[in-house]
């Protein structure tokens, strides 16, 4: 179809059906990374950081920031316990990373850059998992975690934001699906 992005045989998303639960939820993990990334293909700064959708902050760069500072959080602060410094933070604006986002093509290129730092980040710490490795919990200041449920939440939250990408990418040029 003219207004998708790839064809399917030529698609570089993951293809096939994992038996396992981890390649599985692997898989999806890295289909919806995948996805946003290809909604994001072939646009300029200014339409990356377009909001598309007043009055909402959003826009695909901010998705950007946002996954990226998601990224960060649940895997190596939550899941391995490190101390890192918070992305795109300001104590009076929960949504910085949104808000924030603007058409500079320095911006948008440093908010790829460490969107995908974070996701080569998180997939080496999956890399050294075991199946077993799932059902471990992690403690929290509010309570004890699972690996799977916070994988489990990636996939909910790349696939929920991949959503608001397709209608941001739509208002922007009219492209839709995959």
């Amino acid at each position: 179809m003219s207004d998708t992005w790839t064809d399917r045989a030529s698609d570089p998303r993951p293809q096939g059906q994992p038996v396992d639960e981890l390649p599985v939820l692997r898989q999806y993990l890295t289909h919806y990374r995948m996805t946003l990334e290809m909604k994001c293909e072939g646009l300029d700064a200014e339409q990356l950081a377009r909001r598309s959708v007043p009055p909402s902050s959003l826009s695909l760069l901010g998705l950007v920031r946002h996954l990226a500072v998601v990224e960060q959080y649940w895997f190596r602060h939550v899941l391995q316990g490190l101390t890192v410094d918070p992305l795109y933070a300001d104590p009076d604006d929960r949504d910085w990373e949104l808000t924030s986002a603007t058409g500079d093509p320095a911006m948008v290129e440093e908010s790829f850059r460490t969107w995908r730092h974070e996701v080569e980040a998180a997939d080496s710490w999956l890399d050294t998992l075991s199946p077993a490795d799932l059902g471990s919990t992690v403690t929290r200041r509010d309570g004890e975690v699972a690996v799977r449920d916070v994988v489990v939440h990636m996939i909910e939250e790349y696939a929920r934001h991949v959503g608001h990408a397709d209608l941001l990418r739509e208002c922007i040029d009219g492209r839709t699906g995959q």
